[in-house]
């Protein structure tokens, strides 16, 4: 069906969008934060996605796309990157206004280094491999940035509880995606190890796109109060 992908991305961010007006959470009042940092976050994974599509690292399969496209990708890749980090952010600022304790916070140093360190190994592997050299060096950079440059404000225990808790969804939907498939994985270009149907690349991918969205998302709010 040509309108899969476009129902996905509605499936994606109907709750979250829904769920924005709740009393506790008030997701609503921080647009101002949400939409910068998704804009800026679409833009820098669009080039990627745009990329990857020229060196064919993934396809889409066009039984499931409407047709429409901009700057070579479909319209509903385009919206991925505003559904799926709204409803990411919004899972992220949930979890922090109603469940504020975190244990997660004496850990979360050494699960970064632990992060970095199995980035290094992968690279060292894969590093032939676009997906793998992509994803897994631009997770190093960004992770080496927020936890050695970053001293204002620290969120990475946040972080990775609202990450840990995005793998249900995550699942759930790249499993359509890649189960279908909409978006079909050149696995030359990848380790060609999946989970289920999806490949191991694409859990650390979403790890990518959700940091990049909390980092700029906490930064915009720490210039307001500021």
């Amino acid at each position: 069906m040509n309108y899969t992908y476009l129902l996905i991305n509605i499936a994606v961010i109907f709750f979250p969008l829904v769920l924005s007006f709740d009393k506790k959470v008030h997701f609503y009042s921080k647009w101002r934060f949400v939409i910068p940092a998704i804009f800026i976050t679409g833009m820098v994974f669009l080039v990627w996605d745009l990329l990857f599509v020229k060196l064919n690292v993934w396809s889409f399969n066009s039984n499931y796309i409407i047709g429409l496209s901009l700057w070579g990708l479909p319209l509903e890749e385009i919206l991925f990157f505003l559904t799926v980090p709204y409803a990411c952010i919004f899972i992220y600022e949930c979890l922090n206004a109603y469940f504020p304790n975190n244990n997660l916070q004496r850990y979360s140093l050494a699960l970064s280094n632990t992060l970095l360190g199995l980035c290094i190994a992968i690279l060292f592997f894969g590093y032939s491999k676009w997906y793998t050299l992509i994803n897994f060096g631009f997770l190093f950079a960004a992770l080496f940035a927020v936890e050695y440059f970053n001293h204002k404000f620290r969120f990475m225990y946040k972080f990775y509880r609202a990450y840990l808790v995005s793998l249900i969804p995550f699942y759930i939907v790249n499993g359509f995606l890649t189960a279908i498939p909409v978006v079909i994985y050149n696995n030359n270009e990848n380790l060609n190890f999946s989970i289920g149907t999806i490949p191991f690349e694409d859990h650390f991918y979403l790890m990518g796109l959700l940091l990049m969205n909390v980092y700029l998302y906490e930064f915009f709010k720490s210039k307001k109060v500021n």
